[in-house]
């Protein structure tokens, strides 16, 4: 018997910062069960390059915007293009995100706007833009991509932190806004995985602590989150609303 919980046929998604890492991973594992995708990022080659990886060996849609997601009306253009392309946007990922980490008290001005602007802000306007479409339909599912730095923090991620914590709020007050138009929101917390941003911000020695401290042993791959994001947009989640999903190898089950 064929299980059709999982199957996306029908549906479209948009996934922000899609060209690479997770991203890119959720984007793929949504065309393989049907869905149509749309991708954003702020290069053009790579995300050509990405729609190629994501659509081979598929029958599948999938196009791509460039988009910075830290200027406000590339956003509202990034909607309109989706909603123009697909009618309505199913399943909205907020998945892009920055990093610029700097302790309490050396916190510029300028990294601490940068990096609410696209981690909170950005995902405020994108999904303000495409819920209204989603309440006509009465379906819809909504994950915004937070951390397990939401949750607990490391020295200097002030910012990052604080915007992905702040995610999770976002995410319960829209799912009691949206619940009774059939549309859910909730959050993913990616622990350590194998993604350029923890690449290319940690030591060697951080990357073996990050490593140690999951039950697992081992940082994640990015096609492990497409399971968890696929679970989240499809009718398996229905009933599952408000809520963050932590992805973290086990990170969390240690007390001490």
């Amino acid at each position: 018997m064929q299980c059709d919980l999982f199957n996306l046929k029908g549906r479209s998604a948009l996934v922000t910062g899609g060209s690479r890492g997770l991203g890119k991973a959720m984007a793929r594992g949504f065309a393989e069960c049907g869905a149509k995708v749309m991708i954003c990022s702020r290069h053009e080659e790579e995300l050509l390059a990405a729609v190629r990886e994501i659509s081979e060996g598929l029958d599948a849609d999938v196009r791509h915007v460039v988009t910075d997601m830290s200027k406000r009306d590339e956003v509202d253009a990034l909607a309109a293009a989706a909603l123009e392309a697909f009618g309505t946007v199913d399943i909205l990922v907020n998945n892009a995100g920055v990093n610029t980490p700097q302790p309490i008290d050396e916190i510029t001005d300028e990294a601490w706007d940068r990096v609410l602007e696209i981690n909170l802000t950005s995902v405020m306007r994108l999904t303000r833009a495409l819920v209204p479409a989603m309440k006509v339909q009465r379906w819809g599912r909504v994950i915004h991509i937070s951390s397990v730095l939401g949750v607990g923090s490391k020295p200097a991620r002030n910012a990052y932190s604080a915007s992905k914590a702040a995610l999770m709020g976002l995410a319960k007050a829209s799912a009691l806004d949206l619940g009774p138009h059939g549309i859910t929101v909730n959050c993913i917390g990616p622990g350590p995985f194998l993604t350029d941003m923890p690449m290319s911000l940690l030591s060697e020695a951080e990357k073996e602590e990050f490593s140690n401290v999951t039950a697992l042993k081992r940082w994640g791959r990015p096609r492990e989150l497409a399971g968890p994001a696929l679970l989240l947009a499809s009718e398996a989640g229905s009933y599952i609303t408000g809520e963050m999903l932590l992805v973290d190898g086990g990170a969390f089950a240690r007390a001490l």
